[in-house]
């Protein structure tokens, strides 16, 4: 089963994180500003900041404030926390991550509102499927929606965002007392989480 990419929303609609794997293109940099710091080093403009923590792969902190961001896009040979070979160059699809991560909620919003009109409140929007990919939902009782995209052929994966959730997420997001759940400010990237879901992906007997 191929596994394409995760996104993960917070209860204000924003897109807090974002990691890819078989993806063959893909988006642009956001434009400054349309996305929160930290959500993931492929897709976010450059900054001053990520410069200053780039000197430092393994770092998890920005030094004069604390807060976590994401550096671990370009991990050191040596560290344990990474493992997987360096994926290939990747073409762009012409469109800019915040533009995609908007896409990508607005459909889950609208599938799941309609799901609701046509079929009472306690149905719930798990997946839906294309030619080209499936889309997969796991929403947490907080707000926070795990979206992941896969295979069209395969199978649920709401099992595996579940194991996300209550593994890396509980692990070192909600119980890191660096991370600012509700801030509104920042992505909740850091080096181990980042790790932690690649390496859970990756273990999977249906991962290619």
């Amino acid at each position: 089963m191929t596994i394409y990419s995760l996104y993960i929303y917070d209860r204000h609609c924003e897109c807090v994180y974002y990691q890819d794997w078989h993806r063959t293109k893909r988006p642009k940099q956001a434009i400054e500003g349309n996305i929160f710091p930290g959500v993931s080093r492929a897709v976010a403009p450059y900054t001053s900041d990520m410069n200053m923590v780039a000197q430092s792969p393994r770092n998890t902190l920005l030094s004069n404030t604390g807060v976590i961001i994401a550096v671990n896009e370009e991990p050191p040979p040596s560290s344990s926390l990474h493992n997987a070979p360096a994926p290939p160059p990747q073409s762009s699809t012409g469109l800019p991550f915040d533009e995609e991560a908007k896409l990508v909620y607005g459909v889950i919003l609208s599938l799941r509102n309609m799901i609701r009109k046509l079929s009472g409140k306690d149905e719930q929007f798990v997946n839906y499927r294309t030619s080209a990919y499936k889309l997969h939902v796991y929403e947490t009782a907080s707000g926070y929606k795990f979206v992941m995209l896969g295979d069209p052929n395969g199978d649920s994966l709401r099992f595996l965002l579940r194991q996300i959730y209550i593994g890396p997420f509980l692990e070192y997001v909600v119980r890191n007392p660096l991370a600012t759940m509700d801030s509104r400010e920042r992505g909740i990237d850091n080096e181990y989480f980042r790790a932690s879901i690649d390496r859970l992906v990756r273990g999977l007997s249906v991962f290619p």
